[in-house]
C-alpha cells in the first residue's frame, strides 16, 4: 500500500518527523510520501486558515491519487479539505478528527480532546456536532500553546498532562491529542497518567488516521459517491 501524508501548511520543517512518527504507526512494508503546501498559511489555527489552505490541499490530493496513492491522510486535526478532497479522488481521504474521534468511541463512554488553542475550539465543536458526537463529549481542554511552538516535548508533555488532569475532572473516559502536531507524546502522556491519575487510553491521531487508512484499504472501500458526488462541470479559476 503507498499512503500519500499532506502536510497542509507552507513549510516543509515538519516532514521528516512526520515521516518518523508515521513509519513508527505503519511499519516497513507501506510506502510513505509526504508533501507541505506551496500556498497557504503557516499553521492551521482557525476557519480562515483553513479556507485559505483548502485549494493547496486539494490540488496535493488530486496529485497524489494520479502518482499511484492508495489513500492520503491530511494531517491536521480540523479535517481540513477532506471533503472537498473525497469528491474528486476515487481513494479514501481522511484527516485527524474522524479517525481519532471514531478510536475514542470504541474505548470509552465520553471524550475529552486535549487540543492548541482557545481559536480552535469552535472547529472542533464544530467538527463534533457534525459527526453527531456532542453529547459523547466530555470537554475541550487547551493547552495555550501555538502549533508551531510545539516542539519542546518535556513542556508539551507537562502542559498535556495538566489538561488531561482538567479533562478527567469533566468526565472524559479517553483522551484524544487534538493536533497532530503533538508528534511522539501520547505514549508518555498515557504512562503517566496511569501512574499518577488513572487508566485511561490516548489517542493519538497520527496513529489512528493511518490505521483507518490501512484498513478502509484492506477492505477495498472508497468514498461513497451518495456523499460525495464529483463537482458540476462548470468554469473555476484557482491560484
Amino acid at each position: 500500500m503507498r499512503i500519500h501524508i499532506v502536510v497542509p501548511i507552507t513549510s516543509d520543517s515538519f516532514n521528516d518527523q512526520i515521516t518518523r512518527e508515521a513509519r513508527s504507526f505503519v511499519g516497513d512494508g507501506i510506502d510513505l510520501e509526504v508533501s507541505c503546501l506551496p500556498y497557504g498559511p503557516a499553521s492551521i489555527e482557525s476557519f480562515y486558515d483553513e479556507v485559505l489552505a483548502g485549494p493547496a490541499i486539494v490540488a496535493e490530493v488530486v496529485e497524489a491519487e494520479a502518482r499511484g496513492a492508495d489513500g492520503v491522510f491530511i494531517t491536521c486535526f480540523g479535517d481540513p479539505a477532506v471533503p472537498a478532497a473525497r469528491e474528486l479522488v476515487d481513494i479514501p481521504v481522511v484527516g485527524g478528527f474522524e479517525p481519532a474521534v471514531t478510536t475514542a468511541l470504541n474505548l470509552g463512554e465520553r471524550f475529552s480532546v486535549v487540543t492548541v488553542l482557545e481559536n480552535v475550539v469552535p472547529m472542533i465543536s464544530t467538527l463534533a456536532a457534525r459527526m453527531g458526537v456532542l453529547s459523547r463529549m466530555a470537554s475541550i481542554e487547551v493547552i495555550d500553546t501555538p502549533v508551531l511552538e510545539l516542539h519542546d516535548g518535556e513542556i508539551l508533555l507537562k502542559n498535556l498532562f495538566e489538561a488531561s488532569c482538567r479533562a478527567l475532572d469533566a468526565g472524559a473516559d479517553v483522551l484524544v491529542l487534538g493536533c497532530t502536531g503533538m508528534l511522539g507524546v501520547a505514549a508518555a502522556l498515557q504512562d503517566r497518567l496511569e501512574s499518577e491519575q488513572a487508566r485511561v487510553p490516548v489517542v493519538d491521531p497520527t496513529g489512528a488516521s493511518l490505521g483507518m487508512l490501512l484498513s478502509m484499504h484492506s477492505m477495498g472501500l472508497r468514498p461513497s459517491r451518495n456523499t460525495y458526488m464529483p463537482p458540476p462541470d462548470k468554469e473555476r479559476t484557482s491560484p
